[in-house]
């Protein structure tokens, strides 16, 4: 499996990173981790997923986090994580 991690302020792309993981991990497993390994990298807290980002991620194997998921105040628009290749 293959996870774009991407920063967005006013329509621009900021950073992007794309984390790979081939692992027998469980889909939800390797998106957690992904999520995880993407705010390491870019030094973000871990954002909560709320219902409104899992139904869209269901839908569309795509997910944006804005403000009201993280904790801390973010200085862009939002993290997009989105699937690009499946196992």
């Amino acid at each position: 499996m293959r996870i774009w991690g991407k920063l967005w302020k006013d329509n621009h792309m900021l950073k992007d990173t794309v984390i790979e993981d081939f692992s027998d991990e469980t889909r939800t497993h390797k998106v957690f981790n992904a999520l995880y390994e993407i705010c390491v990298e870019f030094d973000l807290g871990k954002p909560i997923w709320l219902d409104s980002n899992i139904s869209e991620f269901k839908r569309t194997s795509k997910a944006r986090f804005r403000q009201d998921s993280f904790i801390e105040t973010i200085d862009f628009d939002y993290l997009e994580l989105q699937v690009i290749e499946e196992d």
